[in-house]
C-alpha cells in the first residue's frame, strides 16, 4: 500500500511539533515538504536530518507558502495539514479552498493527535489572540505556584528561527543563556521576564525531548503558549486569556475559539481600559462557548519609570511586534502610557522605516503610527535600530516586554513601560490552582 503524501503548512512552530509527534516515525505517511509564512527567512531552509528521523535521511525541504499549489500538483499530494495559528476563520477556509481546488484533502490536527502526556501536573496558559496578556498571566501563575513551595519549569511555545540543529532543546536560567543561543528580540521578549523571576525555562523544536528533561528538573510544568495556539502538552488546568479590546475575535479566530471552548479557567484581561459594551459582549461570548469555565476578571496596570519625561514631548512608541502584526492590535502599552502621561504627539515612524521594517508596514498596513519591535535576526535588529535612530522625536517609549536598549543602541532618551496581571475580585488564579493541585494530588 502506497504512503499518504503530505505537505505541512506552518510558521516554524506547530508544524514541526505535529511532524515530530505524529509523522516522524509513521510508516503510513511521507511528508514531502513544509511550507512557511508569517516569519521571515524560514523558507529555503531544511528541516534537518537530526530532527526528521530515519525515514527522512536527507531532511525535509521548506518552501514559501506561495508555492503550495505547484507543490501539490508536482508531488501528487494527498493531504495538506494547516499547522499555524492566530488566523481568521475566513483565512483558514480560503487556504482550505486552495488546497481542495488543487486536488488534496485539507486537514486540521487536534489534541488527541498532537498533545503529549506528562507524568507531572501541567498548567497551560494560552489565549484567543496574540496580545491578550498571556505572558503576564503566565508570570502570575508561576509566582503563585512557587509561593506554594513547588519547583516549576516554564516550557515556552516554540520560536526556532535560527539553526534548527542547535535548537532541538534549550534550557534557560540566566541572561548568558540568551546570548549563548543567539536569541532574537521575539525570543527575548518571552524569555527574559521569566529569567528575571528566577524561573527555569525550556524551549526548542523537539517537545518530547524537552518534556523529558524538564520532568527531571521540577514538580510542575507550566506551558507558556504562543500566538493563540493549543497546548503541546495535555493540561490538568487549561487557562485561556481573552481581550475585550477585540471582543468577538474569540469566536472568529483559529484556533482561539477552540482554546476558549476547552478552557477550565478564562481570564478576561484589560477590563480597566476597555469599553463597557465590549466587556459585556466578551462576557456573553465566554458564557456561550465556555459555560463551565471559571471566569476571572483582571487588569494589566502600567508602571513607567520617570513618567514625567513624557509630558509635552514628541514620542516614538515601540510596541511588541507580533501583537501589532498578526495580532492586529491598533495600540499597546506604549500608546496607553503616552496618552496617560500627556505626550504632545506620537510621531509616525513610517517615513523613517527601512528594509524589512518598511516591508512590515506594507504587509500589515493597519499598524499605523506605531513601530513594531521586529527582530527575527541580526539584519532585522539592525534595521530596527536604524529606524528608531532616524525618527525625529524627543523620547522613545518602549512598550515591549524587554528593555530594547540592552540589545540595540538608541541615540535618544528612552523609557520602558511595564505591566503585570492584577486580578479583580474573586474567583482568582490562586483558588483555581488550589483546586486542580488538590485533584491531581
Amino acid at each position: 500500500m502506497s504512503k499518504i503524501k503530505v505537505i505541512i503548512m506552518g510558521a516554524a512552530g506547530r508544524d514541526f511539533h505535529n511532524f515530530n509527534v505524529y509523522f516522524r516515525n509513521n510508516q503510513n505517511y511521507e511528508v514531502v515538504a513544509f511550507t512557511a509564512t508569517q516569519i521571515p527567512d524560514i523558507a529555503g531552509r531544511k528541516y534537518p536530518v537530526e530532527l526528521s528521523g530515519s525515514l527522512y535521511p536527507e531532511g525535509i525541504p521548506i518552501y514559501p507558502e506561495e508555492e503550495l499549489p505547484d507543490l501539490i500538483k508536482k508531488n501528487q499530494i494527498d493531504q495538506v495539514i494547516l499547522a499555524y495559528s492566530d488566523l481568521p476563520h475566513q483565512y483558514v477556509m480560503d487556504k482550505a479552498s486552495i488546497v481542495l481546488a488543487n486536488g488534496s484533502d485539507f486537514r486540521l490536527m487536534g489534541p488527541k493527535s498532537t498533545m503529549l502526556k506528562s507524568k507531572l501536573p501541567v498548567v497551560s496558559i494560552c489565549a484567543v489572540r496574540t496580545g491578550c496578556g498571556k505572558s503576564q498571566t503566565t508570570r502570575k501563575v508561576t509566582d503563585i505556584l512557587k509561593k506554594k513551595g513547588y519547583k516549576i519549569a516554564v516550557i515556552r511555545h516554540p520560536m526556532p528561527y535560527g539553526d534548527l540543529k542547535k535548537q532541538i532543546w534549550q534550557r534557560y536560567e540566566t541572561y548568558a543563556d540568551l546570548d549563548r543561543y543567539n536569541c532574537t528580540i521575539e525570543e527575548r521578549e518571552e524569555y527574559e521576564p521569566h529569567l528575571d523571576r528566577g524561573n527555569i525555562l525550556y524551549a526548542g523544536v523537539d517537545y518530547q525531548e524537552i518534556l523529558r528533561r524538564a520532568e527531571e528538573d521540577v514538580d510542575i510544568i507550566v506551558w507558556d503558549g504562543g500566538n493563540n495556539d493549543l497546548p503541546f502538552y495535555k493540561p490538568d488546568l487549561h487557562i485561556v486569556v481573552t481581550d475585550p479590546h477585540r471582543a468577538g475575535h474569540e469566536m472568529t479566530y483559529y484556533p482561539g475559539e477552540a482554546n476558549l471552548r476547552m478552557a477550565d479557567v478564562v481570564v478576561m484581561n484589560k477590563i480597566d481600559t476597555a469599553d463597557l459594551d465590549k466587556i459585556n459582549l466578551l462576557r456573553e461570548n465566554i458564557h456561550q462557548l465556555a459555560p463551565n469555565a471559571i471566569l476571572i476578571e483582571a487588569a494589566s496596570p502600567l508602571t513607567v519609570d520617570h513618567s514625567e519625561l513624557i509630558r509635552g514631548k514628541k514620542v516614538l512608541v515601540v510596541e511588541d511586534g507580533p501583537t501589532l502584526t498578526h495580532g492586529e492590535m491598533k495600540y499597546g502599552a506604549g500608546v496607553v502610557a503616552a496618552q496617560k502621561y500627556g505626550a504632545k504627539e506620537i510621531i509616525d515612524p513610517r517615513p523613517y522605516a527601512i528594509g524589512t521594517i518598511k516591508d512590515t508596514y506594507t504587509k500589515y498596513p493597519g499598524i499605523g503610527t506605531l513601530l513594531p519591535a521586529m527582530g527575527y535576526g541580526k539584519k532585522q535588529i539592525q534595521e530596527l535600530e536604524d529606524t528608531i535612530n532616524a525618527v525625529d522625536c524627543d523620547i522613545v517609549i518602549i512598550g515591549t516586554p524587554i528593555d530594547l536598549s540592552r540589545i540595540i543602541k538608541i541615540n535618544k532618551k528612552s523609557i520602558r513601560v511595564k505591566y503585570e496581571l492584577q486580578e479583580i475580585g474573586k474567583p482568582n488564579l490562586d483558588e483555581a490552582l488550589n483546586q486542580k493541585i488538590k485533584d491531581r494530588g
